[in-house]
């Protein structure tokens, strides 16, 4: 196995280490904008831009979900930003703010691109108390 002889080559094997969503075919900073569908299919966000950050607003939700958004104070759960403010770090995951809306409440989340799957956690009590979902892209 020959040295890495040059910056340039360090810097291209390094890339990888540096920037994931960019080996995963989405290029570091660019927000993923599609539909993606909770795991039981209850409800529908659009991921898209929002000022340079990553946010999820509502498209479609069946009358369950909605009946449990307006019991915890969310009167319209259909265009409700459900991801707020999300901005790239350096390991490719987004960091910001999750709103749960049959809660009625905003916690610190994480969203991680992984191909056709947006894995999501929100952590409360100081991060002591966490819940993960893995959404499905539709479109």
């Amino acid at each position: 196995m020959k040295p890495i002889r040059t910056f340039a080559g360090a810097c291209a094997l390094a890339l990888p280490l540096l920037f994931p969503a960019a080996v995963a075919g989405q290029s570091a900073g660019e927000v993923p904008e599609a539909v993606w569908s909770n795991p039981d299919g209850s409800v529908h966000i659009r991921s898209y831009s929002c000022d340079g950050k990553l946010c999820g607003r509502v498209t479609w939700a069946n009358e369950e979900a909605k009946r449990d958004a307006r019991e915890g104070g969310t009167e319209s759960l259909v265009g409700t930003n459900l991801f707020r403010n999300f901005t790239q770090q350096p390991s490719g995951a987004w960091e910001g703010e999750v709103f749960v809306p049959d809660l009625g409440k905003r916690f610190s989340g994480t969203i991680r691109f992984e191909g056709d799957t947006l894995s999501a956690e929100g952590c409360a009590a100081l991060g002591i108390i966490c819940k993960s979902q893995r959404w499905t892209r539709v479109e």
